[in-house]
């Protein structure tokens, strides 16, 4: 059994990746922390826990948590940084759900999250957990950057266009999300009275998450130089993002629909659904897969691929313990096989 410690186990990331390692065979959470919650017992915060997760929150730690095989930081953005170069150095693999070293330039780092980074000499190690797109540098790696959950959505629709070097001009992605995706703590803009029978954009002039999809994107095929313009929404649901992508193909005789199924047809968690499908959120609700469907409109050079995702489980913790089966040699199914909830 593999040692895990959580470090950030009361937000929305970390009880997902609670309630998944909970039933998983081979993970054995050793370490859970918060220090808000230090000494309080984990099924006493979640009941739907009990019995299967028997371990109260404990203050941060570096030495307790090198004892442990991997640690998962499920943390607000800048803090991984800090403590992650002493883990690394007692052999303890790491795997970051936010976003500290998912780019690769420091100094986009301190323009999108308004600090200097603690290591930026990590960041060319840092390997992408997108599996689908770096699974082979996975399974070497003792530093994985989980991806978000828009740029996961995202990148899994453009993959098979951006790979075959298909896209040219702008790409437009319309991408939608749950409250949960804006985290746990209390605001205002999240209570239910304020967002309820709403709906409204927001980070139109610029969203973290850009240059992690630009990054991205360019990772997939060195000749991607097209404008991306994103646009998140905020939805009146709990989980859930539909990322609807349009963009405008180089050649209109490309069976486009025959493509998506053949990139993606030994891809456990991705699902591109039959022609003329409409992929729902409440299909990936608590489940790690991608649905994707994929249009060309009365036959022109413009394709809209149609990306749902749990943002909580494949664009976040599913997705982070996706990586640490890889890592481990583990059956990347372990964990995670499971049916979306119905209704």
């Amino acid at each position: 059994m593999m040692k895990i410690g959580i470090v950030g186990g009361t937000g929305y990331t970390g009880a997902e990746l609670l309630r998944l390692l909970a039933t998983h065979p081979e993970a054995d959470v050793q370490v859970i922390t918060s220090r808000s919650e230090n000494g309080k017992a984990v099924s006493e915060l979640y009941p739907g826990l009990r019995g299967k997760m028997d371990i109260a929150f404990t203050e941060p730690d570096d030495e307790v948590l090198s004892r442990c095989d991997l640690v998962f930081f499920a943390t607000p953005n800048g803090i991984a940084m800090q403590s992650v170069p002493a883990l690394l150095d007692k052999g303890v693999k790491v795997i970051d759900l936010a976003a500290d070293f998912r780019l690769s330039n420091p100094a986009d780092w301190k323009q999108w999250y308004g600090v200097d980074h603690a290591c930026p000499e990590l960041l060319d190690e840092a390997v992408y957990g997108l599996p689908e797109m770096n699974r082979e540098a996975i399974r070497q790696a003792r530093l994985v950057a989980n991806p978000g959950c828009y740029p996961t959505a995202t990148q899994l629709g453009l993959l098979p266009l951006v790979r075959n070097d298909l896209v040219e001009g702008h790409v437009i992605v319309d991408a939608k999300s749950g409250v949960s995706g804006a985290g746990r703590g209390a605001k205002v803009a999240s209570l239910m009275c304020e967002v309820s029978e709403s709906f409204k954009a927001y980070g139109v002039a610029g969203h973290r998450h850009l240059p992690e999809i630009r990054q991205g994107l360019s990772r997939m095929s060195a000749r991607f130089n097209g404008e991306l313009v994103f646009v998140p929404h905020l939805t009146p649901m709990i989980r859930g993002i539909h990322a609807t992508t349009y963009a405008t193909v180089k050649d209109r005789s490309v069976d486009v629909q025959g493509l998506f199924e053949e990139t993606f047809a030994n891809e456990p968690f991705v699902d591109v659904m039959p022609a003329g499908s409409l992929p729902e959120t409440r299909s990936v609700k608590a489940c790690n897969q991608c649905r994707i469907a994929v249009y060309r409109p009365q036959g022109g050079d413009t394709v809209v691929i149609l990306s749902v995702i749990d943002n909580l489980v494949k664009g976040a913790a599913g997705q982070a313990i996706q990586n640490m089966n890889i890592m481990f040699g583990l059956d990347e199914k372990a964990g995670l096989d499971v049916s979306a909830m119905m209704p």
